[in-house]
């Protein structure tokens, strides 16, 4: 009888031992699948963090390139930006063609035309310089004496924008384009004035000290 109450006695703890021991076993299971999962949970949290964060990197990169491009500093004539070229220009430019120096910095840059040389031709043939310009240049938008029709023996343009611009092109196309680029190579065939290029070369130093 003792025998059999001793065996029932560790039979039954042997029970318990092995449902502890299976219920420890399932804790430890069910703790490395959440382990697992925390783990994953963590990566992809790291992950998608990386990825947005790159991407605003990327997005500020860019940004920072187009506002280096779009500030950055283009000098086209003597170390000056066309805007600077435009605003020395205006110093020297008076009555109907006032603050017209991008017209004739910006055509001439274009055209490579040395754009204090087409201004100080500009002022010397209409007094526009002076406070007022000729009447050809009032009536007719010729600043730069050219030969046509429409206004009398000169080319009538049809604005003042039109007629600066009809100028340097025209500088362009008949000395320029012929290797005659300096104020001395041009004289002659210009102007028959022995002082046409005095005149012009003091202008020009005017213009870029004003």
């Amino acid at each position: 009888m003792n025998d059999l109450k001793s065996i029932s006695r560790f039979i039954g703890i042997f029970g318990v031992m092995l449902i502890a021991l299976s219920m420890i076993l399932q804790g430890t299971d069910m703790l490395s699948v959440q382990s697992i999962q925390n783990i994953k949970l963590d990566e992809l949290t790291t992950s998608s963090s990386a990825a947005v964060q790159n991407n605003l990197v990327d997005k500020s990169t860019n940004f920072n390139n187009k506002t280096a491009v779009g500030t950055m500093r283009v000098e086209v004539y003597n170390g000056m930006t066309l805007d600077e070229v435009a605003n020395q220009i205006n110093k020297s430019l008076k009555a109907e063609i006032s603050g017209k120096g991008m017209v004739i910095a910006k055509k001439s840059i274009e055209l490579g035309v040395d754009p204090y040389l087409a201004t100080a031709i500009i002022l010397h043939e209409t007094g526009c310089g002076q406070g007022r310009c000729s009447k050809i240049a009032r009536e007719c938008y010729n600043f730069g004496g050219q030969k046509g029709s429409g206004c009398g023996a000169y080319r009538r343009y049809s604005s003042i924008d039109e007629g600066l611009e009809g100028m340097i092109i025209n500088l362009y196309n008949n000395f320029y384009s012929k290797g005659l680029t300096t104020v001395e190579s041009i004289g002659p065939r210009y102007a028959e004035s022995g002082t046409w290029v005095s005149k012009i070369n003091w202008y020009m130093n005017k213009i870029k000290n004003a």
